[in-house]
């Protein structure tokens, strides 16, 4: 028997976009992070996840962002970095009610600042939850 928690963590590598061999780097990880979404993800792309100071192009950066860690623009700026061309950011934010949890409208301010789109939401684990952001020039490439 499959325990609840076990098949949601399972498809979070699906919900998220993220195939084997895919390199995702990691940003803003601290002992609140829902370690089995990041179980999840390493076991999908076989490896483990790059840290913040990385220097590889990056396919997806998964950014644990909280309310109080400062300045969302900022850190958007840093993540595009490494981010290659077609590439995708997850900020994965604490679900409403939960500490630390960042509104919505504050994302939505942010991105476009940062020089991205948002382009949907998903429920990552039982906390969090995950905005995914692309550079606009991958959306209009896409036809």
């Amino acid at each position: 028997m499959v325990a609840a928690g076990d098949t949601g963590n399972a498809g979070v590598a699906d919900k998220l976009g993220i195939e084997e061999g895919t390199v995702v780097q990691e940003i803003g990880w601290d002992e609140d992070v829902d370690d089995d979404v990041r179980a999840a993800i390493e076991e999908r792309v076989g490896s483990d996840l790059l840290d913040e100071d990385a220097d590889e192009v990056v396919d997806v950066v998964l950014l644990w962002w909280r309310e109080e860690d400062g300045d969302l623009v900022d850190a958007l700026m840093d993540a595009i970095g490494p981010l290659a061309d077609n590439g995708v950011i997850w900020v994965l934010t604490p679900k409403t009610g939960r500490d630390g949890h960042v509104e919505p409208s504050d994302i939505a301010e942010a991105v476009p600042t940062a020089g991205l789109a948002q382009t949907s939401s998903v429920s990552v684990g039982n906390d969090w939850v995950g905005t995914r952001l692309v550079s606009p020039k991958s959306v209009k490439t896409k036809k």
